[in-house]
């Protein structure tokens, strides 16, 4: 028996978006594409900017949770994008964020991977560290999206 399983449900329970969590791909639906690139009020980021850092964060994540030879992008720069999105930008993005939380959460799933034990490279990080930091960074800019979204839709 896995002696991490309940922690391993609770974790993915927390990276898919249930209990007191609204999931991405619910989050993301119907966005009104033909607005992603508004700022509202003094909101610093348009609704692409937070959706393409939290792909690049994501992503970032991911790959160190599961390649020594990853290299993260220079912060904070690297983790913002560069210039306006357009709706096929928006779309690719949402897909490669939902592509990227199932692996995150199929790292969590295999029980051959030990959610305390540190990663030979990095200063000590696990992946239960990872995969938390993963759910609670999406939570806080999903916020900002919805809250976004809904500014966007009564305007």
């Amino acid at each position: 028996m896995d002696p991490q399983k309940a922690l391993r449900e609770h974790i993915l329970e927390l990276l898919e978006g249930k209990s007191a969590h609204l999931d991405l791909e619910s989050a993301l639906k119907d966005f009104p594409l033909d607005k992603i690139n508004e700022h509202v009020g003094d909101s610093p980021h348009a609704a692409w900017q937070l959706l393409e850092h939290v792909r690049i964060a994501q992503w970032d994540i991911l790959e160190f949770s599961r390649d020594a030879k990853h290299r993260s992008p220079d912060w904070p720069d690297g983790y913002w994008p560069k210039k306006d999105g357009t709706k096929s930008d928006w779309k690719a993005s949402v897909k490669q964020v939902l592509k990227d939380l199932k692996a995150m959460q199929a790292l969590v799933k295999d029980k051959k991977d030990d959610l305390y034990e540190p990663f030979p490279w990095g200063e000590g990080q696990t992946l239960l560290r990872e995969a938390l930091l993963v759910a609670v960074h999406n939570s806080y800019h999903l916020g900002q999206l919805v809250l976004l979204k809904r500014i966007l839709e009564e305007a």
